[in-house]
């Protein structure tokens, strides 16, 4: 059977919420490089875009961004929403409290942001509502069944949708990657969990099963480039 006939469930270094430290800081420096140089981050501001653009209008708005690692989505969904004047207050959230102070420190620019180390399944996290969760590079994280309980959440987290972001498993995006991180990756880190993060991805059909099991119907799931799903979710 081929490795990528099914998702992989191997975990990351980065899985372990308590790392830290030197590696952690490289990886995610490195991480921003690379989302830049293949434009991914685009695609979290174009599903965002649809979902409001859906909705009945407000005034302002509130978007989570789950898993934000280094902040740097939020700074681009912040730049975003200033050159199309939207009024959009971002919550930067990560279960990794060194990833959140690390994001701090990066995004001091970026105004009005709020941070959180908040693990989606803690009864907490529910305990206050936003208008959107955003989700980049995030999901492929999680198993399925994993998955269908944070999509569970997610349903009574985000008022009106929330936006995915991940990676099509796939052999030319793998092994593009894995090419692209031994030539100029630095981090042990990237260059394990870089290649792997596209072996625990998904395919269409994955993301119909699991859905349908989280009982999510209004679902709109686009391939974007470079082997990016963009998946718009409406509550």
């Amino acid at each position: 059977m081929s490795k990528f006939s099914i998702r992989s469930k191997e975990k990351e270094i980065m899985d372990d919420l308590d790392c830290s430290g030197p590696v952690l800081e490289q990886t995610l420096r490195e991480l921003k490089i690379i989302n830049r140089w293949l434009g991914g981050n685009q695609v979290t501001n174009w599903g965002l875009k649809s979902l409001i653009q859906a909705a009945v209008p407000q005034s302002n708005y509130q978007v989570m961004d789950l898993g934000c690692g280094g902040g740097d989505m939020v700074a681009v969904m912040s730049r975003w929403a200033k050159k199309n004047k939207l009024s959009i207050q971002f919550i930067g959230a990560d279960a990794n409290a060194h990833t959140i102070e690390i994001a701090k420190q990066r995004q001091q620019e970026v105004e009005g942001v709020e941070w959180q180390v908040v693990n989606a399944f803690d009864p907490k996290f529910l305990e206050e509502q936003v208008d959107f969760v955003t989700c980049t590079l995030f999901t492929h994280h999680f198993t399925d069944e994993e998955l269908i309980q944070l999509f569970l959440v997610l349903k009574k987290k985000a008022k009106i949708g929330f936006v995915i972001n991940d990676l099509h498993r796939h052999p030319l995006a793998y092994y593009a990657i894995k090419w692209l991180t031994a030539s100029f990756s630095k981090s042990p880190m990237v260059q394990n969990d870089a290649p792997l993060s596209v072996l625990r991805s998904f395919r269409r059909k994955e993301w119909r099963g699991i859905f349908q099991q989280a009982g999510l119907h209004k679902t709109k799931i686009q391939w974007r480039w470079a082997f990016r799903w963009q998946i718009e979710v409406t509550i």
